[in-house]
């Protein structure tokens, strides 16, 4: 089976549909709609089945919570803002009991209530000299593989092929690093969406031996200017349950925590449960 995620826009004389296929995850997601919502969801779901898929992610729009209820869906999470300042609810169906289920909920629960109790302290400590941030570009896709496959064993995109950095980076992603004696240790990304003005703060990964000067949170600040200046406000990111130190991070930024994902994907060395946390670039500095 080809594991390669593809887009698959559905139109219909009634509805036209985007569709995000990710058979390595095993998941399909709507990522537009337009038209009747019925149907669109028909065709989601006969995809889904059609692939194999274990979970169906709808963002869902207000006007469509209710309906999208009444057609089986659960909310899991939500972006403020996602669509041109109007909120995206992430609604799910799962299509096995065994994708339904996870034993570390309640852990992750104490997890996210331990985070919030945190004081906010959004103020960065710069690293040693020895660190320097650099913007990536295609020239570093090579290096980059090489962090990302060390970071994690297992991703949910193929960021441990150096060609899909390269296609990413011409499709608009930006990517910051830091660098230290000639070898990447820290990187993040932002993946923009210009026709929604949001973005996908993601793929952040440290070294465990670099992890203790706070670069992580450097990279998201960098990151977030870049947003601004390009009129883009809603910012997202979806970090690992299991992951204190992420969470934290996040939160120290001034994320404020909108949901969980459960069984969303495949990272780190196991199918896990992601947190969305959401920022309004607008009121930061």
């Amino acid at each position: 089976m080809n594991n390669t995620a593809s887009i698959k826009t559905i139109k219909k004389e009634d509805f036209v549909a985007e569709l995000y296929l990710d058979p390595f995850n095993k998941r399909l997601r709507v990522d537009d709609y337009a038209g009747e919502l019925a149907g669109a969801v028909h065709e989601a779901e006969k995809t889904a089945k059609e692939h194999q898929c274990e979970k169906l992610i709808f963002r869902g729009r207000v006007e469509n919570y209710i309906d999208l209820l009444s057609m089986g869906f659960q909310c899991e999470a939500v972006i403020d803002g996602y669509f041109h300042g109007s909120d995206q609810y992430f609604f799910c169906k799962y299509f096995s009991d065994e994708r339904r289920n996870n034993g570390h909920w309640i852990s992750e629960d104490s997890i996210v209530k331990n985070v919030t109790a945190l004081e906010r302290n959004p103020d960065v400590i710069m690293p040693p000299s020895e660190y320097q941030l650099i913007k990536i570009t295609e020239q570093d896709a090579e290096k980059m593989a090489e962090l990302y496959r060390e970071v994690f064993k297992i991703y949910p995109t193929p960021l441990h092929d150096p060609s899909y950095i390269k296609k990413t980076i011409r499709e608009g992603t930006i990517y910051y690093a830091f660098q230290y004696k000639g070898e990447l240790v820290s990187a993040a990304s932002a993946e923009v969406n210009l026709f929604y003005k949001n973005a996908e703060l993601t793929d952040c990964a440290t070294l465990p031996s670099h992890r203790k000067h706070g670069l992580m949170k450097i990279l998201l600040e960098k990151l977030e200017k870049d947003l601004k200046s390009q009129g883009v406000f809603c910012a997202y990111s979806i970090a690992r349950a299991l992951s204190f130190g992420m969470n934290a991070v996040l939160h120290q930024l001034g994320y404020s925590y909108r949901g969980r994902l459960l069984n969303n994907c495949y990272i780190f060395d196991k199918l896990e449960n992601m947190n969305v946390w959401v920022k309004n670039l607008a009121h930061s500095d």
